[in-house]
């Protein structure tokens, strides 16, 4: 990658998913070829924590979090603060989550997804790290208990892969979190959400992938990767009246301010 050429970060990826078996490394390759220098890979399941764990020991730029998906909070053990506030004190480790609400396929769990959001909102206070917000579905109970714990006590967020609504858009922006962008926002049929982000703040706004899941075009409807975030940003510069290395610059300082553990180092003049 040229010097000159910003990097971008894929802000939430599933390296550990079966669809990246045997790949790893030239998936990495072919991600720092397309200028995507970090990622951040997303454990949804606890127990699966130590084999995600192990990714990012083993690759430079890689880092992760860990959490219980809302799809699983009722069939996974309930996660506790303690067993979070732990898994924290490895240096890799960024941010707790994913964690949420699903209520279009899973509604009928909304109780224990309730029960866990308000967990991991608690051990994102507890370690200053910023919480991993899935949200489907789910707006209203979303906005509800994300201001009512940041209300008790200030946390960080992001709202990942974000596809809502406005109004869920506006709660979370005036709590000062972020909004991430994936392929979603590159489908030609998603006008109105890029109309949310166009009305955010860029200061707030992330990059991610979702890998293997929401390729963008020309990829659309099969396997997403990190390196496709380039096309993502692309998309993302055209919402907001930039150029790609603006959007790319912009885009990653936003990254280091929220996910300081993964932030750059800053260089000496």
């Amino acid at each position: 990658m040229p010097p000159e050429t910003p990097d971008l970060v894929d802000s939430h990826c599933h390296l550990d998913f079966p669809d990246f078996d045997g790949e790893l490394p030239r998936l990495i390759d072919r991600a720092r070829a397309a200028g995507v220098t970090r990622m951040v890979t997303i454990c949804t399941r606890l127990r699966n924590e130590p084999a995600v764990r192990a990714i990012a020991e083993a690759h430079e730029g890689v880092f992760y979090a860990a959490g219980t998906h809302p799809m699983s909070a009722a069939e996974e053990p309930m996660a506790t603060v303690d067993q979070l506030v732990a898994l924290a004190r490895h240096p890799k480790l960024v941010g707790i989550g994913e964690t949420g609400l699903d209520y279009h396929y899973t509604a009928d769990s909304k109780a224990a997804q309730q029960v866990s959001l308000g967990v991991h909102i608690t051990a994102a206070q507890e370690t200053g790290l910023p919480l991993i917000i899935h949200a489907r579905d789910a707006n209203e109970d979303m906005a509800r208990l994300l201001t009512r714990g940041f209300r008790e006590r200030p946390y960080s967020c992001v709202m990942h892969c974000f596809s809502s609504g406005e109004g869920l858009a506006a709660a979370a922006l005036e709590l000062g979190f972020y909004l991430s962008m994936s392929g979603i926002a590159a489908f030609p049929k998603s006008q109105a959400l890029r109309d949310i982000f166009a009305r955010a703040p860029l200061d707030r706004i992330l990059l991610e992938t979702d890998s293997p899941y929401l390729a963008p075009p020309p990829h659309r409807g099969k396997r997403n990767e990190p390196a496709y975030t380039a096309l993502t940003a692309k998309a993302g510069a055209q919402v907001f009246g930039l150029s790609e290395a603006e959007f790319a610059t912009a885009t990653t300082a936003n990254f280091d301010r929220l996910f300081t553990r993964a932030a750059r180092p800053v260089r000496a003049a």
